[in-house]
């Protein structure tokens, strides 16, 4: 039998290894789940009899050396930062690698040598990255094929609560790294191109300049924008467009609120708060407020941030139960980040029977024959429950039919890479549609800028 090791057995792994474990006794394939926690990769595979969990300590050179020699391809559902030295042993050892996360200088750095070996190392192969290359390259390509020229391309994703599970005043529960929704925006200004001039969002800004969506059968979304909307724009062959946004997909009203965290400096991760480990929730609150003498922290809170006692924003951050006395935060040598984590948590945790939802949302803007036309393409998948969510789907499933389609020769271009070639993205779109992961398309007129208004 064929050996597919997965590294990582976290929360988005479970649909990514379900479906392999499915194709497991037809692909004549044997999987071995490596995680820190055997517990965890028990859990995951579930007794199936083509798999085999083990225990990994990933910083264990030889022990991770002498797994990986045994796999015919490896996939690393690690953390960003660990890949590479996977990457290293399978380039050593000549092994195939799919990931999900980004390309970093790292692991470019290995494509020279990755392609002199004909292997293949495909990364941003999940969600986002991940379909949202695959989906807009097809339409991209589309485009072009028929001698459109694009003007604008825009695109957001987002993961949320689906509405059955929506009981909070925020509507949003985390469906991801949490301490990554805590810090998004941060580490420099949103860049992206609009009209052909380059725009700019300093991260005190951020919440406040929103864009809104709407999505058909399940309402109203606002989306802000990426940290850097230019980073894929040589890459999807876009260097000559005039708009150039990508963004994340919020509920309408989240921003406002989250922004009022940003301005008292509570996603702050720079520095360490004294004491954190005995502090209470109030106490909490409390450090980012002036001091009076009489004034209680909820006043002061609603001084600070100019709301009033019946302002939604007012009962969002009741909701968070930020002002109990009694609430350790239970972290020692914490940021106000790390902190606002752990209180976030008790929120907006999935519970068991809870559904998350993906929203993403593309839209095309091109000229073809002297006529100016948009094309919106959007995707909503809907999760089944706590640990097969929709995030888990949609960044686990594309892994796991790339891995299949290396394994049995389908994909073939070596070197490291991300999915925008039609060898990749075609055969992964079409399979996705059967589980439920489909775009549909909307072509009409382009209302695009209009320089008689300005």
């Amino acid at each position: 039998m064929r050996q597919i090791l997965i590294m990582g057995a976290g929360r988005s792994a479970s649909s990514l290894i379900r479906y392999l474990l499915s194709k497991s006794e037809s692909e004549s394939l044997h999987i071995v789940v490596a995680d820190l926690s055997l517990a965890l990769a028990e859990k995951k595979v579930n007794k199936h009899p083509n798999a085999t969990p083990i225990a990994l300590n990933i910083f264990d050179t030889d022990e991770r050396k002498a797994i990986i020699e045994k796999a015919s391809i490896v996939i690393s559902m690690l953390p960003a930062s660990l890949h590479i030295e996977v990457a290293k042993d399978c380039l050593e050892l000549e092994k195939h690698l799919v990931t999900a996360s980004y390309i970093s200088d790292a692991m470019q750095e290995l494509d020279e040598e990755a392609r002199k070996r004909n292997l293949i190392f495909m990364n941003e192969i999940g969600l986002d990255p991940g379909i949202d290359h695959m989906s807009a390259m097809k339409v991209i390509d589309e485009i072009r094929s028929k001698g459109g020229k694009m003007l604008l391309f825009e695109s957001f994703c987002g993961g949320l609560v689906a509405p059955e599970s929506d009981d909070n005043l925020w509507n949003y529960k985390f469906t991801w790294a949490p301490r990554n929704v805590v810090l998004a925006g941060q580490g420099g200004a949103a860049k992206f191109i609009q009209e052909g001039t380059y725009k700019y969002i300093p991260y005190g800004s951020l919440f406040r300049r929103t864009e809104f969506l709407e999505v058909e059968g399940y309402g109203k979304f606002e989306a802000y924008s990426n940290r850097d909307s230019l980073k894929y724009r040589s890459i999807y062959g876009l260097d000559d467009i005039l708009t150039l946004y990508r963004g994340t997909i919020r509920r309408v009203g989240f921003s406002k609120a989250w922004n009022m965290f940003v301005q008292l400096g509570m996603t702050d991760d720079s520095y360490i708060m004294e004491d954190s480990e005995n502090m209470s929730y109030r106490q909490f609150t409390n450090s980012f407020l002036p001091y009076h003498p009489t004034d209680s922290v909820e006043i002061k809170m609603r001084l600070i941030l100019k709301i009033d006692q019946d302002d939604i924003m007012w009962d969002k951050l009741l909701e968070l139960d930020l002002f109990n006395p009694n609430k350790k935060v239970n972290l020692p040598d914490a940021t106000p980040a790390q902190i606002l984590e752990r209180i976030l948590s008790d929120s907006w945790t999935l519970q068991p029977e809870d559904k998350d939802m993906i929203v993403m949302y593309h839209k095309f803007g091109y000229e073809l024959n002297g006529e100016k036309r948009q094309i919106d393409s959007k995707m909503v998948c809907i999760g089944e429950d706590q640990m097969y969510t929709a995030m888990a789907k949609t960044v686990g499933l594309p892994v796991a039919i790339a891995t299949l389609l290396i394994l049995n020769g389908k994909i073939t271009t070596p070197g490291v890479q991300l999915p925008i070639n039609k060898e990749v993205y075609l055969p992964i779109l079409e399979e996705l549609e059967s589980y439920g992961v489909v775009f549909y398309e909307q072509n009409m007129p382009y209302f695009g800028y209009n320089p008689d208004l300005f």
